[in-house]
């Protein structure tokens, strides 16, 4: 004879209920979280390949954040160095009409303003530290202030303070991009120019004001040749941080186009599949229900009931 218990048919019906519950439960977590898991624990064999991937991801973003701080560096060291380019040619502008009209009434005064635009570019700053100072960040490259400090110096090497570390970039694997200039490399030829003229408009020659003599004109002349050598300087040092910065475009588009590939490597493991996942759930309440139905009949069948 077989035995029915009622508390048998109550655990097993329980037990169906929490097996339902447990099922929506995980099929609700991944519609909510669009994942086939929370953690790694959850994908089991694959976890060392997502591991893996998520490795690499991290790499790839740190480099691309590496390769965003210099590009913002490096516009910034474009601006400088055409601030410089462009004091340079002023001072060129300005010789060149002192000879053309014979008089330098104005030509101390302009290439005072000038020597400033030029010392502006050269102690320019980025995120709050100079660009061309090295590793000196906190410390002016150049601190003179005028053409007469800049005449009194005892050299003109005497007027850089930067150090002769430049900055460098690892902004791939196996890839250090050198992208910093430094004050002196900068500015020296241009700072000699300018010294030697306040100098000669110091000196017995002098000074460069009124209608120009023969001698003071042939000596500006001079100038204007050494100007240019110093302005054709910059420009291919602005040339070369173009250059940089492609370079660093190109390795960070490369980098992008990795992460995305990534990405879709690592979605096609642990993004879920929503419409499976909305049918578990709709399915598990489903069963849900059916458990409790099944439930509150036991509670109106008892074997109680029967004995009576």
């Amino acid at each position: 004879m077989n035995r029915v218990a009622t508390f048998g048919n109550y655990q097993s019906a329980l037990l169906d209920l929490m097996a339902a519950q447990s099922r929506g439960l995980e099929a609700q977590e991944r519609v909510s979280t669009q994942k086939n898991a929370t953690d790694l624990t959850g994908f089991g064999r694959q976890s060392e390949t997502l591991t893996a991937l998520k490795g690499a991801e991290s790499r790839l973003q740190g480099f691309l954040d590496t390769s965003e701080a210099v590009t913002a560096r490096l516009k910034t060291q474009d601006l400088a160095l055409t601030q410089i380019s462009d004091g340079i040619e002023s001072v060129r502008t300005s010789i060149g009409n002192a000879l053309a009209s014979d008089s330098a009434t104005s030509l101390m005064l302009e290439l005072e303003g000038q020597f400033q635009t030029i010392r502006g570019g050269i102690n320019m700053r980025h995120q709050g530290g100079y660009l061309f100072a090295g590793t000196q960040v906190n410390t002016p490259p150049m601190e003179i202030t005028n053409l007469s400090e800049l005449a009194a110096a005892p050299s003109v090497a005497s007027i850089f303070h930067n150090d002769s570390l430049k900055t460098a970039s690892r902004v791939a694997e196996g890839t250090t991009l050198e992208t910093g200039f430094l004050a002196n490399e900068v500015g020296t030829d241009a700072m000699t120019v300018l010294r030697d003229i306040q100098n000669y408009n110091d000196g017995p020659n002098g000074p460069l004001t009124g209608k120009l003599n023969e001698t003071q004109k042939a000596w500006l002349a001079t100038q204007l040749t050494r100007l240019e050598t110093a302005g054709q300087g910059v420009i291919d040092k602005g040339a070369t941080t173009g250059s940089l910065a492609n370079q660093v475009e190109s390795i960070e588009k490369g980098h992008t186009a990795q992460l995305e590939s990534l990405g879709e490597l690592v979605a096609k493991r642990t993004d879920a599949d929503m419409i499976q996942a909305v049918t578990d759930l709709q399915l598990s309440q489903v069963a849900i229900q059916a458990s409790a139905q099944v439930i509150n009949q036991l509670r109106q069948v008892s074997l109680l009931n029967f004995l009576t």
